[in-house]
Formats: structure tokens, sequence, C-alpha cells
């Protein structure tokens, strides 16, 4: 448990109504809270000036908290586990796991999936040795990424708002990403939600991609077409994509992206780890007492 001078901690059970001692609250730690919980707890808060997520984007709290109140995030708290996620579901459709797990389901040895291989196939990706790897959203996220990616013998770029070149890795900007589309044989996508990520990988930049790519996404569903990525698979104008986030969320069970083989879902679990958290939490509650800047700021409110 945290103790610092100046400031009460108290554990609650957000699923209730918050106990009147404590609707005094000014700060509040949030973690995988569901929307209407959110916005239950902040009716019952009026001297709310601040919460602290542990989630990377909590759309979910800055969807609801009053312009007054300060919202910081959990950025960097979640790098290790979802890069680790990232990698398992890239090397799962590049060594075709899922082909081999339907196989064992249907209690079939898959002849195909086995035997001689050549050493380098043009009409697939097979092992990240020489693979290029585009990273779209080049932040904390990726720099983890980067490191397992080169390990295993991948080039690595990244795409972000602002071109650079970070630790050798070259960064282009939106005017260079669609011709660096054209030479990509792994895409993974890191977008947060927003409207200005709305549907970014759609259908005409789906098909900029060679036919032997894969697509990852570990950030946000609505940053894809859903139904251009579907038809891209479908009909072999991608070789497959792993997605650990789908809009909406959960997955509805009729979706058709269930039943497609070339597809890999996980259920939004390249996350659910804070690492961390506590050295964050007692950072910020210090300097908010001390009317310092804060880490992670997502809305500015007004702090002290």
């Amino acid at each position: 448990m945290i103790s610092i001078d100046g400031a009460e901690f108290v554990s609650l059970d957000l699923r209730g109504t918050i106990p009147e001692e404590h609707r005094d609250a000014e700060v509040i730690v949030e973690w995988g809270t569901p929307a209407p919980l959110v916005a239950q707890t902040l009716a019952q808060l009026p001297a709310l000036r601040w919460v602290q997520s542990l989630s990377a984007g909590p759309n979910h709290v800055l969807a609801q908290a009053p312009d007054h109140v300060l919202v910081t995030g959990g950025s960097g708290l979640h790098d290790k586990p979802v890069a680790e996620h990232t990698l398992g579901l890239i090397l799962a459709g590049l060594r075709r796991v899922h082909l081999a797990v339907r196989a064992q389901q249907e209690r079939r040895w898959a002849t195909e999936l086995g035997g001689l291989q050549p050493e380098y196939d043009p009409h697939a990706v097979t092992t990240l040795r020489g693979a290029r790897v585009l990273i779209w959203g080049y932040g904390n996220i990726a720099r983890e990424l980067t490191g397992h990616l080169q390990a295993l013998g991948a080039t690595v770029t990244g795409a972000a708002r602002r071109p650079r070149t970070e630790n050798g890795v070259r960064v282009v900007a939106a005017e260079g990403l669609e011709e660096e589309l054209k030479r990509t044989d792994v895409l993974v996508m890191i977008l947060p939600g927003s409207d200005s990520t709305h549907h970014a990988l759609n259908a005409h930049r789906l098909a900029l991609l060679p036919a032997r790519s894969w697509v990852v996404n570990v950030g946000r569903g609505t940053a894809i077409d859903q139904q251009a990525l579907l038809e891209a698979v479908r009909e072999g104008k991608l070789a497959g994509a792993a997605l650990d986030v789908t809009d909406p969320e959960p997955l509805p069970s009729d979706s058709p992206l269930w039943d497609e083989p070339g597809i890999i879902i996980t259920p939004h679990a390249a996350g659910g780890r804070p690492l961390d958290a506590a050295r964050l939490i007692e950072a910020n509650v210090r300097a908010y007492l001390a009317g310092e800047p804060l880490r992670n700021v997502l809305q500015a409110g007004s702090p002290a």
C-alpha cells in the first residue's frame, strides 16, 4: 500500500454506492472500470479534481470526465506485456500455428504445414529473418517491440505523425506511409482510438500491401475497416490478420471474423497487466500535492 504524507488512500468497490464519508475524494485511481460505472462514480464525487487511469488510452474516462477534472493515463505501464503478446501473434501467423490448431481439432496430421520448406518464398512470409515490419503508431509499445523484432532478424520501420530516425529506426509520416505499405511483410497497428484514426487502414491502403503480408492490430479495433480486411483475407489479397482488438468489443458471436481460417483473434488480452503502477501513482500523487506537473496528462483540468 502506498503511504504519502498528506494523502489518504482508500480502496473502494466501484460497483456499488460510494460511502458518504468518501465522497469528498479529490483523486480516484481507475483500472478496468466499465464505462457505465465510470459515469456512476464521477456523479458521486462532487469534489473530484483528478482521475488517474491505469489504461494507456482511457477513452471511457475522457468521454465522461468534466472539463475541470484532470485525467492522466497509464502510458508506459503496458509496453512490455503488449509487445510480448504482439510478438506472439506475429509468430503464430507466420508459423501458421492457427492452422495447426485447427488441424489438431480435426485430429488431422497437416502435412501441408510441415515437410521440406524453401529458405525464401516470395509468396509467403514464414519467418521474421529478413522480414520488413512496419509499426503504425510508433510510441512506447513500438519501441519495446522493435527490440524483439530486430533480435529475430526483422527490419523495422515506424509510422507516426512526425518523420524522424529514432535509435536507428526510420519513422515515416503520413506522406510516406502508402509507399512503405507496398513493401511491408508485417503491418503492426498500435493506433489509439479517435476520429482521426477511424478506419485508418481502409480498403485503399489494404490493397497496397503485398498479398504475402500479415496485419496485426493491438491498438484499437476502430482503426481498421474490418469488412475490407475480411474481404482481403478471403480473396487471398492478404495472407492473414491477427486481431487483439475489434470493433465492437466483445466481438459478436455471429461475426464472420470468427470463421475465417486466416484470421487469429485474441480477446483484447495483450495488456491487462499494468507494470509498476504503484510507482506511477506515487510519483503523480507527490507531484499533485506539490503543485508540480504530472506524468501522462491527457486532459488538463485544474489539478491545484
